[in-house]
């Protein structure tokens, strides 16, 4: 690639090749919006639905009309997805007293207590310092903050843990607070890893890094690519799997 990146996509994602536009459709009594994706080397229209919705995948030069007809065409399956992918949705948070947030995989207890600004983990318990008039923003980059300290000191430790394996050169190792990728690695040798991360099963967390890490020896998805994902992580295809479907479960934000 041009760019000297490879990187490891959230939903939304961008490249030279591809043109990425937005849209609606009526599917009954509802009008559907849609995120489409023409890339050069798609062949199909493909429909997919996650927390940002309908997604359509489509060959570059796929007319409006045929995309569209290929949602109605599937119209009840699409509505379908939307309402439990609704039903699933959690609800905003509010950064209070007794709320649940997870850590790799596990849930912690949010505590407030009145005393000095501090965080720490006291069992499934997350305590924070915090006065009476402190605003939930300020909670929120409070309980932030220390999650991404946990999840700097994790990476850190789950890349030396897989190094031997890869035989890959030792990557300077950068959080990241992107929204459409959960990580990318950089031909001078750099690794980005989103600190949300943090937030899911340790399986999902060894899986980007080594999904990047692998990237050190090629930066390309080739089967070469997979080979070696696939030596330090053999069942890497349903942990691929995982985190795209179910990695929503786990993040705050």
């Amino acid at each position: 690639m041009g760019s000297g990146v490879m990187q490891l996509e959230l939903p939304l994602e961008f490249r030279r090749t591809e043109l990425v536009s937005r849209g609606h459709v009526c599917l009954g009594d509802e009008v559907v919006s849609y995120i489409i994706k023409r890339s050069h080397r798609r062949r199909s229209i493909t429909l997919t639905i996650d927390e940002q919705g309908l997604r359509v995948g489509a060959p570059w030069q796929a007319s409006q009309r045929a995309i569209e007809n290929q949602i109605r065409k599937h119209g009840a399956w699409v509505l379908g997805k939307l309402t439990a992918w609704q039903q699933r949705r959690a609800p905003p948070r509010r950064w209070q007293d007794g709320e649940t947030l997870m850590l790799l995989g596990e849930p912690l207890r949010l505590t407030l207590a009145p005393a000095p600004r501090t965080t720490l983990r006291d069992g499934d318990l997350l305590l924070v310092g915090a006065s009476a008039h402190r605003l939930p923003d300020e909670v929120a980059q409070q309980v932030i903050a220390w999650l991404q300290e946990q999840a700097l000191a994790c990476f850190h430790d789950r890349v030396a843990h897989y190094l031997p394996l890869l035989v890959v050169p030792p990557p300077e190792i950068r959080l990241s607070n992107a929204r459409t990728r959960w990580g990318s690695c950089h031909r001078d040798g750099r690794i980005s890893l989103n600190w949300r991360l943090i937030q899911v099963p340790l399986r999902l967390v060894d899986y980007v890094i080594v999904h990047e890490l692998a990237h050190l020896r090629e930066m390309n998805h080739s089967p070469r690519f997979w080979q070696t994902v696939g030596r330090a992580i053999p069942d890497y295809a349903a942990r691929k799997r995982e985190i795209r479907t179910e990695a929503h479960r786990y993040l705050l934000g």
